[in-house]
């Protein structure tokens, strides 16, 4: 991660900062957070990611990242291309590719919710994600230790959950008993480092007790961190207006790809493809995009997650932090002086 290490380096001191001021003083880099370095095969990235789930496809009119990391992803290849059944996915998808504009193969991306970006199309100078005011600040001062409610999955989430366990906070890692957390089996060692300080507790989210038993888990919290999209919640009686009718000082550290507001709200995103989509990558010489890592988006986010939730713990709560992966892929290319060279 040496090329991004400028953006981790300044993230990693201003976590430590707010750390030390609500609880032990954390230093990210040495976790074993940042990077899953020999928790699973890795190749040199380049117009395939390291993980070999992404790819960097030229469309018509500039690149795209395309990530076909889940099963139901591949499937559904052939509707978003507008073709029949496909042999190669990705030969498919290089072909199709070079005739529309990428805005077009992302928008019909969109639609079926899969995580295509155009390289480059979000622009972010920033690591402090936006505050959405929500509910009522409280003037009394946190408590110690701090409850949380973890509700991501993955890497970004979690990170930001397990930075705030070190620092001493009481984390409750909520899974479905339907769908686990992924990496709870795909990298145990790395689930290990991300959720090895939480409380583990498994609800069936799609039974009325289970639903009941998360609410009040959720009133309960100070700080509740997600990594789902924002229609996700309302199933399960948790949207805003619930949440925050029932805590109102509530901090809810949002993590999704594009933001939690309007059509952004709607995006699926995963780590190398959001990284593209914030132009967190290299250029060759002959001005092809390269990746620069392994899913970098997930380690700038979730450092950038916990700064976020602990400034809006100082500011009384009340707020939806909204954290965006594009953004903050899009914050440290601008840090790491790679914005430039995606527009020369």
């Amino acid at each position: 991660m040496s090329q991004i290490a400028p953006a981790l380096d300044w993230l990693c001191a201003e976590v430590a900062d707010l750390t030390s001021r609500h609880g032990r003083r954390v230093e990210p880099a040495t976790l074993g957070m940042l990077d899953r370095e020999g928790q699973l095969t890795l190749e040199p990235p380049g117009l395939i990611s390291a993980n070999r789930a992404c790819r960097l496809i030229r469309a018509a009119d500039g690149w795209i990242a395309v990530n076909l990391a889940r099963e139901e992803d591949q499937e559904l290849v052939p509707a978003w291309l507008r073709c029949g059944p496909v042999g190669d996915a990705w030969s498919s998808i290089a072909a199709a590719a070079r005739a529309r504009a990428a805005a077009d193969l992302v928008a019909d991306a969109i639609l079926l919710g899969l995580p295509v970006a155009k390289v480059g199309e979000v622009s972010c100078e920033t690591f402090t994600a936006p505050q959405l005011h929500a509910g009522s600040p409280s003037s009394a001062a946190p408590r110690s230790p701090l409850r949380i409610v973890d509700l991501s999955a993955l890497w970004a989430g979690p990170m930001c959950g397990g930075l705030l366990a070190e620092m001493g906070a009481r984390v409750a890692k909520v899974e479905s008993e339907r769908r686990p957390d992924p990496t709870r089996t795909s990298t145990p060692e790395f689930f290990r480092r991300l959720n090895g300080r939480k409380s583990e507790l498994r609800l069936d989210f799609a039974a009325p007790g289970g639903r009941a038993r998360l609410a009040d888990e959720v009133a309960a919290a100070d700080i509740l961190i997600t990594s789902a999209r924002p229609r996700a919640f309302t199933g399960l009686g948790l949207g805003p207006d619930a949440v925050f009718g029932a805590n109102p000082a509530l901090v809810w550290v949002a993590i999704t790809g594009y933001g939690w507001i309007g059509a952004a709200g709607e995006r699926v995103a995963f780590g190398d493809d959001a990284s593209a989509a914030g132009g967190l990558v290299g250029w060759s010489v002959d001005g092809e995009p390269r990746f620069l890592g392994d899913a970098l988006a997930d380690p700038v986010t979730g450092l950038a997650a916990t700064a976020g939730a602990l400034t809006a713990l100082e500011g009384g709560g009340g707020i939806i932090v909204d954290v965006a992966m594009a953004r903050c892929a899009a914050a440290a290319a601008v840090v790491c002086d790679l914005r430039s060279a995606a527009w020369s």
